[in-house]
């Protein structure tokens, strides 16, 4: 055998160190997942309470931003749309999944 084939069989047989638990794939797998779940899942989550809080608090006076851009003021809340006051006698109703920010009116005022 070249010497090259003997170091990695003899590297495949050597028993692993007991305090080497960290080397083994199904825990770095699972800190791999745990990870993902603080990094990426948990504040997703979070940032879509915010928003439906958000959306639910919706009131007339309200200033929002869609998710195309247009900017207005509240008019209307109805169950699942908002009617949005873009110009003087312009309205356009939205799904309220639209609205992405909503500053409050008592805000605005200051």
């Amino acid at each position: 055998m070249t010497p090259i084939l003997t170091i990695l069989a003899q590297a495949q047989t050597a028993p692993q160190a007991p305090g080497s638990l960290l080397g083994s794939p199904f825990v770095m797998m699972g800190l791999m997942v745990v990870m993902f779940y603080f990094l990426l899942i948990r504040p997703q989550q979070r940032q879509r309470k915010e928003q439906a809080a958000r959306i639910a608090a919706l009131q007339s006076g309200d200033k929002v931003v869609t998710s195309a851009g247009i900017h207005g003021i509240v008019h209307n809340v109805k169950e699942h749309t908002v009617v949005v006051k873009v110009a003087e006698g312009t309205m356009i109703e939205f799904d309220k999944m639209a609205i992405t920010s909503v500053q409050k009116k008592d805000v605005a005022a200051k």
